[in-house]
């Protein structure tokens, strides 16, 4: 599970391959401020690429913030920390379960630390330590899992997290919240701080493109935002779905459909008033997710929705219960019909039979 191996032709450690060393082209020279990756995109746009400079500024005016990783400081960008705060980042090697445990001590003692890795590692492998050395004794420790979903594509089961969200909001006293973008990141980050408990943030992909233009100044754990107003279909998703959401509204608009679009960031606790709305306003839902539709954002949702007791038209769009095909990141989305393209038509198949239903 080492971020890193020893070259054969070269004298020290070397990462093997961009998504380890953070780059889109396998190199160090595309992730300075201000550059781009191969694709054109900033890496300041990109969630994983800014944590570390982010948590880097919140140790200027905070002493008590600390950083941890699993041997992946370049994946994750928290190298950025550990190049101003030296002193205060912590590579404890291929150990995330220690990892947590760790963190959990110094938490123990006044620190906040931010740990991170890979989602699939943290929330699966890690997944005693988090319930039992951080929920259960109320640690703060805020959780960076990074490369969450299908990310990490080629590289298979092993690397996809497509069960965190299900593994996570079944840990009492653990918020799990999710970054649409870069400055939504930021949000959750600075909002971590002051939150009594250990957070689970799930980050992107690497490429997810900008949600909000700028820091959402109304953020708060457990209270959706609502991107879109619509009076025919609710689209309510969350982390990297919310862009494609957005982008799938617009088709619908040019069609004649109105939708609203919600960023329930918050997956636990998830924000029952905003899915109640949604039900007495518009009562067509479909909520989307990249994770498995067992147990994650749609579950959440429709266990409000049957609680809530009012009619309502409900499809949850995600991947299905099954290990996913290999292949790029895009390719999958479009495959399981979470890229707008697929979205928009999930949502029109879903309104033709509400409407047929009616008639």
């Amino acid at each position: 599970m080492t971020g890193e191996t020893t070259s054969a032709t070269s004298a020290g450690p070397q990462e093997i391959s961009g998504v380890f060393r953070g780059s889109a082209d396998g190199s160090s020279a595309g992730m300075q401020t201000g550059k781009k990756t191969e694709q054109g995109i900033s890496a300041r746009s990109i969630p994983t690429f800014i944590a570390g400079e982010e948590l880097a500024d919140l140790a200027d005016a905070d002493e008590r913030v600390v950083v941890l990783t699993a041997d992946l400081a370049s994946a994750g960008r928290t190298i950025d920390f550990a190049q101003r705060h030296p002193d205060r980042f912590f590579n404890v090697g291929v150990a995330e379960q220690n990892m947590v445990s760790v963190a959990a001590g110094m938490a123990s003692t006044g620190l906040r630390p931010f740990v991170s890795t890979f989602a699939a590692y943290l929330a699966l492998l890690c997944c005693e330590q988090v319930r039992t050395d951080l929920a259960y004794t109320g640690m703060p420790v805020v959780m960076l899992a990074h490369h969450s979903g299908m990310a990490l594509g080629y590289y298979g089961t092993s690397h996809h997290a497509l069960e965190d969200l299900s593994v996570m909001r079944g840990i009492a006293g653990l918020t799990v919240v999710c970054a649409a973008d870069a400055n939504e990141l930021r949000a959750i980050l600075r909002a971590s701080l002051t939150r009594d408990g250990p957070v689970y943030v799930r980050m992107g992909r690497g490429r997810d493109p900008e949600v909000y233009a700028d820091v959402p100044e109304n953020f708060a754990f457990g209270r959706a935002i609502r991107l879109a107003e619509g009076l025919d279909i609710a689209l309510i998703a969350t982390g990297s779905e919310v862009q494609p959401c957005l982008q799938a509204a617009e088709q619908l608009a040019g069609e004649g459909i109105s939708a609203r679009v919600v960023d329930m960031h918050t997956v636990s606790p998830v924000d029952a008033a905003e899915i109640r709305a949604a039900v007495e306003d518009i009562g067509t839902i479909l909520v989307v997710e990249e994770h498995n539709m067992t147990g994650g954002l749609g579950a959440a949702v429709a266990e409000v929705v049957a609680e809530f007791g009012k009619p309502v038209r409900f499809r949850r769009a995600g991947v299905p219960d099954e290990h996913v095909t290999l292949g790029p990141p895009a390719a999958l989305y479009a495959h399981y019909e979470l890229d707008a393209a697929g979205l928009a038509g999930r949502a029109r198949k879903l309104l033709q039979h509400t409407r047929g239903s009616d008639s």
